[in-house]
């Protein structure tokens, strides 16, 4: 119910400012939402007809349970449940909205957008980990392989369409498709060790997709700016476009009449150019931020999938070969786009004026790379408390027991209750 509140809430949003670009998407995002949100109703209706209970404890109980005759249609339930999540976490092929949907939004809701595809994921990690984990006996890891295959070809079309892209925001939504797809691939290997590391993952790349969005709207803003720069000034005597450069006054300049080499950069580009290389170390998983500490470890896990504290869930085998290569290859092709992005918005010679910025707009770009730099920091304790998180997701049985022996608070009407409620005058 709440994720489809959060949902309705997101319609208002894309659509808001209006605009021809913004309405056609704005449609279609709402059109396969609404499909998603049918597919969901369907599979819970058919689990529930299935089980005859929807509390996610007591499915863990009677999913091992189910006779043989059923077990096809749980399945089906199931996958059809799934692929209303799928969407929403934005696996391919059904991923072809979310590019044009985000970009044609505002950036502050393109930035809100890029959780919100991360929600599609935590329900499935949340969910498969519970109800088909290595305990749901004959359905035990069911839906493991699609996961992976889906996980992965994501991750290529994610890094493709990176290295496609013109546009800043359809940039950053290829950059949301790739993260999606490598948390989808990592976590159908059903492995708490995996899984650690990629829940380390989330937040970090989530946080860098949305810090990219607000960073591609104030650089496209910039560069639609001006046509000039300083320490240069238009001479009166020109045409805007064909104008004469001349040094201002007030600068250093050699025994030639030249400007010296070693111009200030103004404040509001070095903060764009920081963000944007902030942004670009941490999608692409390079060192030293949190980007490479999440990969790291998922890489690591990978090579060394039998230790200690591992669960029994899918061996690498093949499909983990692949995915570590996917992961250096994805990672190499998101720095080239990036890389080329930025030589075109920021070391290319431009002649435009500063940009311009309120301390609003750098403000929430500067908070969510400082979270980034905190998760660098604070990296040792949060990789224990999600290796804890991933133990307790891959053993669901301690759920199980605390939700199924605990008992019911009695309401106020219940006999025996010390405080009844008064009668009404």
């Amino acid at each position: 119910v709440f994720f489809e509140i959060m949902l309705a809430a997101s319609y208002g949003l894309l659509l808001h400012g209006s605009g021809r670009q913004r309405v056609q998407a704005g449609l279609h995002y709402i059109a396969i939402n609404l499909a998603a949100s049918s597919l969901f109703l369907v599979g819970v209706s058919m689990l529930y007809g299935i089980t005859g209970t929807l509390n996610m404890a007591d499915l863990a109980q009677i999913i091992p349970l189910v006779a043989p005759a059923d077990r096809g249609l749980l399945h089906a339930a199931a996958a059809i449940l799934a692929t209303a999540f799928l969407i929403k976490a934005a696996v391919w092929p059904l991923n072809f909205w979310l590019v044009p949907a985000y970009s044609a939004a505002t950036a502050p809701v393109g930035a809100l957008f890029a959780l919100m595809t991360k929600v599609g994921v935590y329900t499935i990690l949340r969910l498969w980990t519970l109800l088909f984990s290595s305990e749901a006996g004959a359905s035990a890891l069911f839906g493991s392989l699609w996961l992976i295959g889906g996980g992965m070809v994501t991750m290529a079309f994610g890094a493709v369409g990176m290295l496609g892209s013109q546009r800043l925001t359809h940039l950053a939504g290829f950059a949301a498709i790739l993260s999606s797809g490598t948390l989808l691939a990592a976590a159908g290997f059903g492995q708490n060790l995996l899984t650690a590391g990629l829940l380390y993952y989330l937040p970090s790349s989530t946080l860098a997709v949305s810090a990219l969005f607000l960073t591609a709207d104030l650089i496209d803003r910039w560069r639609n700016d001006g046509a000039s720069y300083a320490p240069f000034e238009k001479s009166d005597n020109a045409p805007f476009l064909n104008a004469e450069l001349v040094p201002t006054e007030g600068l250093n300049l050699d025994e030639d009449e030249e400007v010296l080499i070693g111009r200030v950069i103004p404040a509001a580009a070095a903060l764009l150019g920081l963000a944007f290389i902030v942004c670009t170390l941490v999608i692409t998983g390079l060192p030293p931020l949190s980007g490479f500490v999440g990969k790291f470890a998922m890489l690591s896990a990978l090579l060394n999938p039998l230790g200690l504290t591992a669960s029994a869930g899918t061996q690498p085998g093949a499909p983990g070969w692949t995915l570590f290569v996917l992961m250096i290859a994805t990672g190499l092709l998101a720095l080239i786009a990036l890389t080329r992005v930025g030589i075109r918005h920021f070391w290319s010679t431009h002649v435009r004026v500063a940009p311009q910025l309120r301390v609003l707009e750098g403000l929430p770009i500067a908070v969510l790379l400082a979270l980034c730099v905190a998760l660098t920091v604070m990296a040792g304790p949060l990789m224990q408390f999600t290796q804890a998180t991933a133990d307790a997701l891959h053993s669901p049985g301690t759920y199980i027991r605390a939700v199924m022996q605990a008992q019911p608070i009695p309401g106020p009407t219940t006999p025996g209750n010390a405080h009844p409620p008064k009668e009404a005058p």
